[in-house]
């Protein structure tokens, strides 16, 4: 956008340090080397000259703008900004207009947008031309996965880069530039110093606001991590329950009971409650993984699941969560198996596939006369009269082939299960010899 004159006193206008600290030189930005050190990709490009339509994907103070923002001066184009939480068509059609005026004199242009998946569908794909005839090169900011959040259309015609949360060697750099920037130290010993990084939660501009509001303070003493906690505010966790950080975090969490790591699903599990999800939603979670990943191997696992949900749900929070930590613990530490969930999957196919196949009729009722004519019943043996109570007949459609489709694993109580079903195969092997003899 046209940015207005400057005032007289704007010069003298106090600026945030987040903003003093704003890198000049692609050089000077932290924590992104895969992007820009020497072998980078966006480093290319800039030294190719050829620039194109990118989307920046990464958590908040990571530097997105700041990049997008050097890319435009380090290849000579026209920086246009807009946010697309304030701005709408209007604003999008000046931008392009303006372009294009500058297109026809020689001049490109960069414009950036902030937020641009909040833009809809039918926003984003106002883009498109203007991005295929070069009327501007889009560089989009997102802390959003694009692959749910932007067109395919504009996808297609625009790299993704991910920008990577700031570790702590880069957040130190920030630190030790906010104190030459002042003049002086930050007050604080050693371990408050790393729990100021670890407060800032990988977000770069969040560290240099806690770091100004420590150097407005004038503390006379150092502090430590205590001291540190009770005078600035620890940023708020990344986590939205209705976008991809929830679905990464169950995923997280569902992965590393079936790895049976106890240690990393308490994690997760806090992580989760930590960012405010709802404990209800974890316990569903969880008796679905009771179920899925661990079935007949451990039968406790879906019953522990369960209980622990009913306790939640009569105690509430905070108290009721720790039943659901224990439900964490023993599902992490049971016995694995699929076996009953591959077993479902393959007859829901095997039931889709044979379509309408009758059942064999010595296996259906028989409560008319007409039903008895017909042969229904007819054969039937009762297992309980039969010796050791297994009949061994065939109970799939007579036009179907027998089939196995739940093959239990040799791990806890599925280990009985194993032998229970060699026991009824070897039964029903005698039995169909017999009948070969007698035939």
């Amino acid at each position: 956008m046209v940015q207005p004159s400057p005032g007289l006193f704007e010069g003298d206008a106090p600026r945030p340090l987040a903003d003093r600290l704003r890198p000049a030189s692609l050089d000077v930005v932290v924590g992104q080397d895969h992007l820009l050190g020497p072998d980078g990709a966006l480093r290319r490009m800039v030294d190719g000259g050829r620039l194109a339509s990118i989307i920046l994907w990464g958590p908040p103070g990571t530097g997105k703008t700041t990049i997008a923002r050097l890319l435009a001066a380090h290849t000579d184009l026209e920086y246009e900004s807009l946010s697309a939480v304030f701005s709408g068509v209007a604003d999008l059609r000046k931008v392009f207009e303006w372009a294009r005026e500058r297109r026809a004199m020689g001049r490109g242009t960069l414009l950036f947008i902030d937020e641009i998946h909040r833009f809809n569908r039918a926003q984003q794909d106002g883009f498109l031309p203007y991005v295929e005839d070069g009327t501007i090169i889009l560089v989009g900011a997102t802390t959003e996965n694009p692959s749910f959040e932007l067109n395919a259309a504009l996808l297609s015609r625009a790299q993704v880069f991910v920008l990577n949360r700031l570790g702590v060697e880069a957040l130190e750099i920030l630190l030790a530039r906010a104190e030459d920037d002042v003049g002086r130290a930050l007050p604080l010993n050693a371990d408050a110093r790393m729990a100021l990084k670890a407060m800032a939660d990988g977000d770069g501009r969040f560290l240099l606001n806690l770091t100004e509001e420590l150097f407005v303070l004038n503390l006379a003493e150092s502090l430590d991590p205590a001291g540190l906690a009770a005078t600035v505010q620890r940023r708020a966790p990344i986590y939205d329950k209705a976008q991809e950080s929830h679905y990464n975090l169950i995923s997280a969490l569902h992965k590393s009971l079936r790895g049976s790591d106890c240690d990393a699903a308490l994690y997760w599990f806090s992580r989760m409650l930590d960012g405010g999800e709802d404990p209800r939603y974890i316990a569903r979670r969880l008796l679905r993984f009771a179920y899925e990943d661990i079935g007949l191997a451990e039968p406790q696992a879906a019953v522990q699941a369960l209980n622990g949900w009913e306790t939640y749900e009569r105690l509430g929070s905070p108290e009721g969560e720790l039943a659901l930590a224990q439900v964490v613990v023993f599902l992490a530490t049971a016995p694995k198996s699929n076996a009953a969930y591959t077993a479902y999957k393959a007859s829901r196919r095997a039931a889709q596939e044979t379509g309408s196949l009758m059942p064999p009729m010595h296996i259906l009722n028989a409560p008319t006369k007409l039903m008895k004519e017909l042969g229904y019943n007819d054969g039937y043996a009762y297992d309980h009269d039969a010796p050791e109570a297994f009949s061994g007949q065939n109970y799939f459609p007579e036009d179907m082939a027998r089939q196995q489709f739940y093959r239990p694993v040799e791990r806890g109580f599925e280990r009985e299960l194993t032998k229970r079903q060699e026991y009824w195969a070897k039964l029903r092997a005698k039995r169909e010899a017999a009948e070969g003899n007698s035939e």
